[in-house]
């Protein structure tokens, strides 16, 4: 049997993504794509699994996870995404759009998700619709670009890849200065010794003993389930499971008499989720104040001092000009810039970057990556940047590795 076509289309954040993954599978199929005339195809994406998820919650249904006691929300990212394909697959579908596919996946489970697609690939038609060039399967015959709703077909792989590589010149402005420094009592700002943590008689967390010092640059890594979550929690104070624990968050013992609120004015902390999920309306100006005060959106009068700097960090964003629009206008990679110079007005002892570029394109991954990098460079400020991707182009001094064991993860530092 001859390989069948597969196809890869590369969008970016402006890309009207939606419209097209309906056009794939209910019809007028765009031009390029008449192989897929009467085909039935079929949805592999984030937005299938919450579909299958809201389903199990509102109905106690279970659709894609018949043959497990455990609920879809329950499962990591790579344990819903194999839930998903297998039940695509007992479909026998002509062909799989594949939206995002390696998406919040570890190293490891993108790596044997890949296999077991390049696996199907020789008997389905793969449809790729994917923001970075590195998840396009080596398979692919027939390559396409999405922009504001248009595909723009390309004749070869060689032609496709050049026009599409990514180049960023950065940031020329200088980071704006703090209104006043915030004061901590050590230089160690995070001091894990043997902390072990366990939910359900089940350990996540196996003698974990790392140390955070100011001014240091960490990336966190480890698969999915490997217990990321649960560390950062303790250090926000989102998680009880600190008490008890040899474990000083800014010179202090946990449990020694901490606010959580005197703990959270020391970080900075942003997450793809906080913006996922807002549905407020604020200017984009207000946003970035709201940063002084702790609360997404502003709520209070700001002062003249507080508008000055955020004007500043909007310039050294190239945003000035959206200083007055609402925030729920700008685009995905221009909302992650402004809410990291949000955590960041304050110039926090630790930033914590929690899977930051997840569903970002090459070229805003790229910019933000060089924000984060020059927020290192050119602050005090302790950076601990989570994620699944090796990110091309940062610059962290140190990795610090969860390694899942019968006994729980056990952390080393690279």
């Amino acid at each position: 049997m001859d390989q069948p076509k597969n196809y890869a289309v590369l969008t970016n954040n402006t890309s009207k993504t939606k419209n097209l993954v309906h056009s794939l599978l209910s019809g007028p199929l765009p031009q390029r794509f008449e192989a897929l005339e009467n085909k039935v195809g079929l949805l592999f994406s984030r937005s299938e699994i919450h579909r299958f998820m809201n389903e199990e919650e509102r109905h106690d249904v279970k659709i894609i996870t018949q043959d497990t006691q455990q609920s879809l929300k329950t499962m990591s990212s790579g344990e819903q995404k194999k839930a998903l394909l297998r039940h695509l697959l007992s479909q026998s579908p002509d062909f799989l759009v594949l939206v995002n596919p390696f998406d919040n996946l570890d190293v490891a489970t993108q790596a044997n998700l890949k296999e077991q697609l390049l696996t199907i690939s020789k008997t389905t038609v793969l449809v790729q619709v994917v923001s970075r060039l590195e998840d396009i399967l080596p398979i692919t015959s027939n390559y396409f670009k999405l922009e504001n709703g248009s595909l723009k077909s390309y004749p070869d792989s060689d032609s496709f890849f050049k026009a599409n590589q990514t180049t960023t010149l950065g940031f020329q402005l200088p980071i704006p200065p703090p209104i006043q420094d915030i004061d901590v009592e050590s230089d160690a700002l995070v001091v894990f010794k043997n902390v072990s943590v366990s939910f359900d008689g089940r350990q996540v967390l196996n003698n974990i003993s790392w140390t955070i010092k100011q001014g240091e640059f960490w990336q966190l890594i480890g698969p999915n389930g490997s217990g990321k979550t649960t560390l950062l929690s303790m250090v926000t104070g989102d998680s009880h499971k600190g008490y008890g624990k040899d474990l000083t968050l800014f010179g202090q013992k946990k449990g020694s008499g901490e606010s959580v609120w005197d703990l959270k004015s020391k970080i900075g902390y942003f997450t793809p989720a906080m913006t996922d999920k807002f549905n407020g309306y604020h200017s984009v100006e207000n946003m970035l104040v709201s940063g002084f005060h702790d609360s997404v959106g502003l709520y209070i009068r700001p002062s003249d001092h507080e508008k000055r700097v955020a004007k500043e960090w909007l310039k050294l964003l190239e945003l000035e000009h959206k200083k007055d629009i609402q925030f729920l206008e700008l685009t995905q990679g221009q909302k992650r810039l402004v809410m990291t110079a949000r955590a960041m007005v304050k110039h926090p002892p630790l930033l914590i970057l929690d899977e930051p570029t997840a569903g970002l394109d090459d070229a805003n991954a790229a910019l933000f990556i060089a924000l984060v990098n020059k927020i290192s460079n050119e602050s005090n400020t302790t950076i601990v940047f989570v994620s699944h991707r090796k990110e091309v182009g940062l610059e962290p001094q140190f990795d610090y590795i969860l390694e899942m064991g019968e006994s729980g993860s056990k952390g080393t530092v690279k």
